[in-house]
C-alpha cells in the first residue's frame, strides 16, 4: 500500500451519550504513523481528512483523536451502517486513505 493507504479491522461501537454516534477506534500503530505523518496538516480539534472505504461504500471524512483510547476514532455515519447492513459490535473491514481523493 502507499504512504497514508491502510487496511485494518475494527469493531463498531456506539457512542455511550445523548447522541446515537457510532464509531471504530483505529489501533495504536496505525494512529501513531496517522499523527506523525499529518502532524503540520492537522485541522480543528486534531481532525485529519480520510477517504474510507467499507465494503462497497467510499466516502470522505474525518478522524478524531481520543485522548481517552490514545487513538484516532472514525466515525461511522448511518447512511453507510444501513448500506453495509452493520451494527454495534460487528467487525468491520475499513481501508483508509489520508486525504481527499
Amino acid at each position: 500500500m502507499a504512504a497514508g493507504d491502510y487496511r485494518f479491522d475494527a469493531e463498531l461501537w456506539r457512542y455511550q451519550g445523548d447522541a446515537a454516534w457510532y464509531f471504530v477506534t483505529l489501533p495504536h500503530d496505525i494512529s501513531d504513523e496517522i499523527a506523525e505523518l499529518t502532524e503540520p496538516d492537522r485541522r480543528g480539534f486534531g481532525s485529519v481528512r480520510v477517504t474510507v472505504t467499507i465494503g462497497r461504500t467510499t466516502w470522505q471524512t474525518s478522524l478524531f483523536p481520543d485522548t481517552k483510547a490514545g487513538a484516532y476514532v472514525l466515525p461511522i455515519k448511518r447512511a453507510v451502517r444501513v448500506a453495509e447492513s452493520i451494527d454495534d459490535g460487528d467487525p468491520i473491514a475499513v481501508v483508509l486513505h489520508i486525504g481527499d481523493e
